[in-house]
């Protein structure tokens, strides 16, 4: 109801536009935002990796292991001197140790440096949609 009357079209209408934008594959998915420090996942740490292989094997088994890491939020292949960063969620410091292992067991990595969030000024899933 909320989205029909915000874009001028009625209940069914703006639902049957969801429907379609799902169909197409526009919107991927429905989720629930959750205050992460109320499951008591109080600690974001952005981790850099380094590789020294970029063969397809060590790709496969680098691609498995963090998809199967439930900590990880986010996985980027970038440019320049970092290979991959992660974004992940913990309850502690401690915990990220314990993260750290099992993904340095997992996968072999010439680096890996971690940089724990102090403050949040903006974390944000929305899209800039203005230019359409």
């Amino acid at each position: 109801e909320d989205l029909g009357a915000r874009v001028g079209l009625s209940r069914n209408a703006g639902w049957r536009r969801v429907r379609r934008l799902e169909e197409a594959r526009i919107i991927t998915a429905r989720v629930a935002l959750v205050d992460p420090a109320a499951l008591g996942l109080e600690v974001s740490v952005f981790v850099a990796v380094r590789t020294d292989r970029h063969d397809p094997d060590w790709l496969d088994t680098f691609t498995r292991a963090v998809r199967d890491m439930p900590e990880i939020q986010g996985v980027w292949r970038t440019s320049g001197e970092l290979d991959y960063l992660l974004k992940a969620r913990v309850a502690s410091v401690r915990e990220y140790d314990a993260f750290y292992q099992r993904l340095i067991r997992k996968v072999e990595v010439a680096d890996i440096s971690a940089s724990f969030v102090m403050e949040e000024i903006k974390d944000t899933t929305e899209l800039p949609l203005d230019h359409i």
